[in-house]
């Protein structure tokens, strides 16, 4: 049976997610303990592990807290344990864990930090991008290259049409945005913009074929200038969103 999805809005546009399965509960970063020790209170699941996927404070500072009251193992990227809280398990890119019982993909997605992972958990269609791939847009180049995160995000594009993508902030008002001014005339852009505007559908999860239909940078192909290729279009992109102000 796929893993049941909770999603947690945290601080002010932060998600955090719980995967439950089997009788066991994985929280996918931890912006803020609170609103996640209430949930897990609420629903009876007691939380295993925790999954970290960069190492920026509105990912990982509510982990001490967090382990404190539940005694969860904390997992993530070897490559960036130096900059993680203590990890119980550090896995590393390409490397298959087991998750709440279910096979779990660990993804190397850099750009926004160049320790950035993402999780995908095909059997449940689900997978959790953070900062790479978000909401119609992708993070920030802070750490990592135009031409890093073309690559990650290609390679998050590459999995099924129906998998979920859980991203790590609810940035869809400024995200959509930008998206109409370098799209106007995708109908399903703004038809995903109104129904998330109207309430009726999230900001995060949407699937994968959503993402792909709405979001400009992984549509930088075919939104690229006539001397332009995907990468140079992505980074012109990332660069005009940077500057926004819409």
């Amino acid at each position: 049976m796929p893993a049941e999805l909770v999603t947690i809005r945290c601080l002010t546009d932060n998600y955090a997610y719980l995967v439950h399965a089997g009788g066991r509960t994985a929280l996918v970063d931890a912006p803020e303990a609170g609103p996640v020790l209430a949930e897990l209170d609420r629903r009876g699941w007691r939380l295993d592990m925790i999954l970290l996927t960069h190492h920026h404070d509105d990912h990982i500072q509510a982990v001490p807290e967090i382990v404190a009251a539940t005694g969860a193992q904390v997992w993530g990227n070897a490559a960036d344990a130096q900059r993680l809280p203590p990890l119980d398990r550090a896995l590393r890119t390409g490397e298959t864990a087991e998750v709440c019982g279910e096979r779990v993909e660990v993804i190397d997605v850099p750009g926004h930090t160049v320790g950035h992972v993402a999780y995908h958990l095909p059997e449940s269609k689900l997978v959790f991008t953070a900062d790479s791939l978000m909401a119609m847009g992708c993070g920030r180049l802070f750490e990592g290259t135009a031409a890093q995160m073309w690559d990650s995000l290609s390679r998050v594009a590459a999995l099924p049409g129906d998998t979920l993508v859980c991203s790590g902030h609810d940035y869809c008002r400024s995200n959509g945005a930008f998206a109409l001014s370098v799209d106007p005339d995708n109908a399903s852009l703004r038809a995903r913009l109104d129904a998330v505007t109207a309430g009726r559908q999230p900001c995060s999860p949407a699937t994968l074929a959503e993402e792909r239909a709405t979001n400009p940078f992984l549509r930088a192909p075919d939104l690229a200038r006539p001397d332009e290729g995907a990468l140079a279009a992505f980074a012109r992109l990332r660069a005009a969103k940077d500057a926004f102000r819409g």
